[in-house]
């Protein structure tokens, strides 16, 4: 077994390295249990319920806490460091693609040394160490979750890399810096949890400097997701439930929501689109279908399935506790839906924006 399975492992029964982090058997119930509350609705309903949508924005942070409380083990042990998606080309390898599309952003905000820069939701840092070793500019990570803020400030330190990458606890909906503290802001597949991203946006807008930038990948549902059809709706519910989001809006609502919180909007497209338009024949989607490479294999349908089968067994025989196979179930939901939602077009998530604070004259 790879040493992140023996740490979902560990994690699980209580035997982190950082047991204060650790969940209990009884959290992961409760966790898990709670968690699902808020996505029980009819999905086949054309009306979806505005309470439960209006209290999953309610309850985000502890909503979106329990999500990552149960799921970041098994995203390092299936994916890496890096919780998001690229757009791949043929022959090229699944890290590689996944650093390049970190490396587009560090470029249009013109990242370098002596800069400081905030990555908003930054997950267990995966894609800021990317960025500081490209850029060398310094990068304060934002993360609400207390876990991952141990993780990634542990491994920035083992990668030689907390002179440039800090993690602190905080939320994006009430940033805790002086104004003007950024140069820039990046936020890769992170604000999809936003309850409201007019005022999460505006807090960014608050923190960065006259003249700054801010850019974003975002989880969006495009001109092809038709409401009226059964099989979208039910698409889209099981992308928001597998990945703790409130609501998925259209890409309009996210450059709406930068032009009201102060932003001037540079440039803003699907990154994905643009892709195939340069030769991209292996969409984002593609890596969670299948394929026979073995580097990949845990990203598939197949491995997916092999992994739910290795949690069964450990939930069963009481080593894991109950909830965990619920939790990857929840997980494989959202990973089917995702790709669905990409192979015919009505979801993407990196729709990118390009922001600028105006200078006052």
């Amino acid at each position: 077994m790879s040493s992140t399975w023996n740490t979902v492992v560990r994690r699980a029964v209580g035997k982190n390295d950082n047991d204060k982090d650790a969940l209990t058997h009884n959290a992961v119930t409760s966790a898990i249990d709670e968690y699902c509350d808020l996505y029980e609705e009819d999905a086949h309903e054309k009306g979806r319920s505005k309470k439960k949508t209006d209290e999953r924005k309610a309850k985000y942070t502890t909503m979106v806490n329990h999500y990552y409380d149960l799921v970041t083990d098994f995203y390092e042990y299936g994916w890496g460091q890096c919780f998001h998606f690229a757009p791949r080309f043929r022959g090229e390898e699944f890290h590689a693609s996944i650093a390049r599309h970190e490396f587009f952003l560090a470029l249009k905000l013109g990242l370098k040394p002596g800069m400081v820069v905030m990555d908003v939701g930054c997950g267990v840092g995966g894609p800021m160490r990317n960025i500081a070793r490209f850029s060398g500019s310094k990068i304060v990570g934002v993360n609400n979750n207390a876990y991952q803020v141990a993780r990634s400030n542990k491994l920035n330190k083992e990668k030689s890399l907390d002179h440039l990458c800090s993690t602190v606890k905080g939320n994006f909906m009430d940033l805790q810096f002086e104004p003007g503290y950024f140069d820039h802001a990046y936020a890769i597949e992170a604000t999809c949890h936003a309850p409201d991203k007019a005022a999460c946006f505006s807090e960014i807008f608050k923190v960065i400097k006259e003249g700054g930038y801010f850019t974003c990948y975002e989880w969006v549902m495009t001109d092809k997701y038709d409401e009226n059809n059964e099989q979208h709706r039910l698409i889209k519910y099981g992308i928001e439930k597998g990945d703790s989001l409130p609501d998925l809006p259209r890409a309009k609502a996210v450059t709406d929501a930068l032009t009201k919180a102060g932003f001037e909007v540079i440039e803003h497209y699907d990154v994905s689109i643009e892709a195939e338009k340069n030769g991209n024949d292996l969409g984002w989607w593609t890596t969670l279908q299948g394929g026979c490479s073995l580097s990949q294999m845990k990203h598939t349908r197949f491995g997916r399935a092999f992994t739910q089968k290795m949690v069964d067994v450990l939930e069963t025989v009481r080593i894991a506790p109950k909830g965990t196979s619920k939790t990857h179930e929840m997980l494989c939901l959202g990973a089917d839906n995702l790709a669905l939602g990409g192979s015919l077009g009505i979801f993407t998530p990196m729709y990118y924006a390009l922001a600028r604070k105006p200078v006052k004259h």
